[in-house]
């Protein structure tokens, strides 16, 4: 049945038309899931990049399984597209790591793989597109600590167990609050980067700590569940987010949400069509391509939002 579904997604998310008597280059790009605005913002950066290219140049599909924590049904998508022929793959792997036999198994098929948003240890990949997740953590601990004067206590909500995206986030914002030893973090849990999973942890870690004085989670999905508890349970406590959300935006405006990091994943998209095609036409890319970012609070919104 998964395969199945699988199957439908390709047909469904194919963007491109080969021209009768030319073989364009096929790419399949595979997110995390499509279920929230990041995702269907990459899928719409790589239509970008394969339309402008154009349809007799690249066939482009979009592929995701149902949620980020559905590693091996990623997996059974790589295979899939092994199995196609596909020409490239530019991959935002589930499990860092639990991904690299699916990788090992397209070079072995000549079949080279792009990784963005989330970086991979396998050193096989073409390239990695993405931000400084690292950077992006320690931004949001600056941001903590100045609004904390360097006093108070943090709760930290990662992502999925084991992805390297939201243990680079975490690192970067507890790296920057370890020099403040006024602050102390007295929870660290994951909600595999849904919202009403975050909304119930933080919940548990308010009952827990009543007079939190902030929290950071790593995406704005769960910034936004994290957001409904804190206010539901009537606290003070700032909330931190990562990534632009048109609503995790609009509680800033509202001054409900205290800031999050900015980045591109429309960019990220796009850079990997553009960088696979490319990688096909027998061009070299860097090893890394990093995307923009920065920090959105109620002090810069109105700029950042023109």
């Amino acid at each position: 049945m998964v395969r199945h579904r699988i199957l439908a997604l390709l047909a469904c998310l194919v963007f491109g038309v080969a021209t009768a008597g030319e073989k364009p280059v096929s790419v399949a790009v595979i997110c995390k899931a499509m279920d929230s605005t990041f995702w269907s913002q990459v899928r719409d950066g790589a239509q970008k990049a394969a339309t402008e290219l154009g349809t007799d140049k690249v066939v482009l599909s979009v592929l995701a399984p149902d949620r980020e924590v559905n590693v091996q049904q990623q997996v059974q998508i790589v295979e899939d597209v092994i199995v196609q022929g596909v020409d490239v793959i530019c991959l935002a792997p589930c499990g860092s790591k639990e991904l690299i036999p699916a990788m090992e198994a397209a070079q072995a098929a000549n079949i080279p793989i792009i990784v963005f948003d989330t970086d991979s240890p396998w050193e096989g990949k073409a390239a990695f597109i993405g931000t400084n997740e690292i950077r992006g953590g320690e931004l949001v601990g600056e941001f903590i600590a100045k609004e904390l004067n360097g006093k108070g206590t943090v709760a930290l909500i990662g992502g999925v167990m084991g992805h390297q995206t939201s243990i680079d986030r975490l690192q970067g914002c507890k790296s920057i609050l370890a020099k403040h030893p006024g602050i102390a973090i007295v929870a660290e849990q994951p909600a595999n980067s849904e919202r009403s999973l975050a909304m119930t942890v933080t919940e548990n870690i308010l009952t827990a700590n009543p007079d939190l004085s902030a929290l950071f989670t790593i995406n704005a999905e769960m910034a936004m569940g994290a957001l409904e508890a804190v206010e539901m349970n009537r606290a003070g406590t700032k909330v931190v987010g990562y990534y632009q959300d048109p609503s995790a935006l609009e509680a800033i405006k509202d001054g409900r949400l205290a800031g999050l990091v900015s980045m591109s994943p429309f960019g990220m998209g796009e850079l990997a069509v553009r960088n696979a095609y490319a990688l096909a036409q027998g061009e070299t890319i860097p090893k890394r391509i990093d995307t923009p970012m920065g920090f959105v609070s109620s002090e810069n919104i109105d700029e950042w939002v023109k």
